[in-house]
């Protein structure tokens, strides 16, 4: 009976244990059990060293929230950013992973789920992040998407000419912009 109980416990746990959360606010009152809210929650790229990606989803509350049961919304936004040097497999620059989950999180009890997918743009060497709801059934036309220039690291080793050049002129341009607004204060 224990082992009855014990492996939905599991299973949930190991859903919620990919994404860190960063905090949350209410958004609609429950008189009984939690609040609807917001979450913000943040994951890093296990195939990408390098990324991490924020997520902001809709969570329901109430007395169903509370057990587990309830059916999130299909909103959610992402924002990925680069947080350090970024190493990208041949596999990923050959494209053979575009449309791969690197994560999923599960919005109902069932039948629903939110996940994250990652395409590689080689043209302009970035990174594409995209979140979308999907069911069993029907999935939604709500999504989001992130990008990740990838971009040399300082003090990283990285050779800054495996880049593209036009991504380097953008670099060094911005920075001769910033220096010289540096040095006018």
């Amino acid at each position: 009976m224990r082992a009855i109980l014990l492996l939905p416990t599991l299973f949930c746990l190991s859903a919620t244990l990919m994404a860190e959360e960063i905090g949350s606010v209410s958004t609609k009152f429950k008189l009984l059990g939690p609040n609807d809210k917001i979450l913000v929650e943040v994951f890093e790229d296990e195939a990408v060293p390098g990324v991490a990606c924020y997520l902001s989803r809709a969570k329901t509350g109430g007395i169903s929230g509370a057990v587990g049961v309830a059916e999130d919304r299909s909103d959610a936004s992402i924002a990925c950013r680069q947080i350090g040097p970024i190493r990208l497999t041949d596999e990923i620059r050959e494209g053979k992973t575009d449309g791969k989950e690197v994560f999923k999180k599960r919005t109902s009890l069932i039948f629903k789920s939110m996940q994250v997918v990652r395409f590689y743009d080689p043209r302009r060497n970035v990174l594409v992040y995209l979140t979308y709801s999907d069911r069993l059934i029907e999935g939604s036309p709500k999504n989001s998407i992130s990008v990740v220039p990838v971009l040399p690291w300082p003090g990283s080793g990285v050779d800054q000419k495996a880049a593209p050049a036009q991504v380097l002129e953008s670099l060094d341009q911005f920075q001769r912009e910033h220096a010289t607004d540096e040095g006018g204060k």
